[in-house]
């Protein structure tokens, strides 16, 4: 396919990153998040692709520093994404609970109002996707994450068969589509390669689920098995494992996913009860929670991250905080499906850290995610601060890097990969607050507008506001959504 921005032929085989620029061995922040404190004036040194050393109280930069205006944080971590859930943005909204529309084809004539019937919606999407157009809206995707800041993405994948639920040549086609496409949008990926085996308890694949399913547990690791071994290089895409739900992968089949990502020593993610009638349909094909069930096949334990965790019992609760389970909380996605508001300060409690995702990219924000975590239980319990804004930092940085198998990445300190973002404080979101309560109001105001600068590596991804390899984003992502919705 041709190049929107460059009118040369790319595709999902063309894997290699833009060719590095010179970039400065020093940059040098206003305001910079150092250890859960703002300091002010920091030097960050950087070689080969890592901070060689963080220096505070630096007044001034010094000859040939690039200078970041505003307070500078780790870069973030988007812990859980569809990324062709993208292309759903606006059309869903349309005519919530209206009478149906003509001419707007079968997605757009009435806007889904449950969870169950948007994901209708979303299987025509995924019925178009080629290598070829995945890799075109991904790449867009991915684009747009970074002008939001964030340097790292957790891919949870599962559409990985042509429209006949036919292998490809290659059977990770769609897979390398998708780590081609972050290494031109200039980030890291961990491709959360899914497991999806069947259309609920006992119920093999049907229609568009063909495309997600490779017939057996044990199929699923030996592709995966192969995209890990030839996914390129792990500095900047990694391969996890991911179990899709309960419901789409058998009880028999479990174990032998989480001991793929144990013998790999990859993270393994899961999306947990998301919805209540996934729990009510466990229980009576298991006679148990989906929590319960997973612990029994050993998917639970410190390498694992459930997402959602939305509809959980207190016995839940107990469990994956006493397994160490992560968990991912996706606030916008949840309440744009209508899901409810799950309970993160209890799991936190429980000993589960906390990590943050995208999910269907009803925004693409992570500063909205993590300030939604709070303000959502600030409107279940009708009582503030739940969560300091360092926390809410740390969900979105540290936590999110360790969640997707980065644990070198998500904080700004000698020997971590020199990955981070700046945040203005002088628009017209974030002005006024003192220069202390930087971080405050990077979490509590700015939106991902307010993001100036995005460096993944030591390299400028995002500059002054303009992706540097994809400065026309917008254009890119409508002309990628347009292929796929037509």
């Amino acid at each position: 396919m041709t190049d929107p921005e460059t009118g040369t032929e790319r595709g999902p085989g063309s894997a290699d990153p833009p060719a590095p620029v010179s970039e400065p061995a020093t940059w040098w922040a206003e305001h910079a998040w150092v250890d859960g404190t703002v300091e002010h004036g920091v030097a960050l040194d950087v070689a080969r692709g890592r901070l060689a050393a963080v220096r505070t109280g630096v007044e001034a930069p010094e000859p040939g520093a690039e200078v970041l205006r505003g307070l500078t944080v780790p870069g973030l971590a988007n812990a859980h994404s569809h990324a062709f859930h993208r292309a759903l943005r606006g059309t869903v909204q349309r005519g919530v609970r209206s009478a149906p529309q003509s001419g707007h084809g079968a997605a757009g004539a009435r806007a889904p109002d449950s969870f169950w019937a948007w994901r209708e919606v979303m299987y025509t999407v995924a019925e178009r996707l080629t290598p070829d157009s995945y890799f075109a809206l991904a790449r867009a995707v991915y684009a747009e994450m970074a002008l939001a800041g964030i340097t790292c993405v957790g891919e949870f994948h599962y559409l990985h068969h042509d429209r006949a639920g036919l292998r490809y040549a290659d059977p990770n086609a769609m897979g390398r589509a998708l780590i081609a496409a972050a290494a031109e949008a200039g980030i890291r990926i961990t491709l959360l390669d899914t497991c999806y085996l069947s259309a609920g308890f006992g119920r093999p694949p049907e229609g568009h689920q063909r495309r997600f399913s490779d017939g057996s547990a044990e199929v699923w690791a030996e592709r995966v098995g192969a995209l890990r071994t030839g996914a390129g290089a792990e500095e900047v895409a990694r391969v996890g494992a991911a179990v899709h739900s309960v419901r789409a992968v058998p009880a028999d089949a479990l174990g032998t996913v989480a001991a793929w990502a144990g013998e790999a020593g990859a993270p393994l993610h899961v999306h947990l009860s998301e919805q209540p009638a996934e729990n009510e349909a466990c229980l009576a094909a298991h006679g148990c929670t989906p929590a319960e069930l997973l612990a029994a096949h050993g998917v639970t334990g410190p390498r694992t991250t459930a997402v959602h965790a939305t509809h959980l019992t207190g016995a839940d609760i107990a469990l994956l905080g006493g397994s160490g389970t992560g968990v991912c909380m996706c606030p916008t996605t949840e309440r744009d499906l209508a899901d409810g508001i799950g309970p993160a300060p209890a799991l936190e409690r429980a000993g589960c850290a906390l990590s943050l995702g995208s999910d269907s990219h009803a925004v693409v924000d992570l500063l909205e995610e993590a300030r939604a975590m709070e303000l959502d239980e600030r409107l279940r319990t009708r009582r503030r601060g739940h969560w300091p804004a360092g926390r809410l930092l740390r969900a979105a940085t540290a936590d999110g890097h360790a969640a997707l198998g980065w644990p070198e990445a998500g904080r700004l300190a000698a020997g971590a990969l020199a990955d981070f973002t700046t945040i203005a404080l002088d628009s017209v979101r974030t002005a006024g607050p003192a220069a202390r309560d930087a971080a405050e109001a990077a979490v509590f105001a700015a939106t991902a507008a307010d993001v100036r600068h995005t460096v993944v590596g030591g390299r400028h991804v995002v500059r002054d506001g303009v992706h540097t390899a994809l400065p026309r984003t917008g254009a890119v992502l409508a002309e990628a959504i347009a292929a796929v919705r037509e």
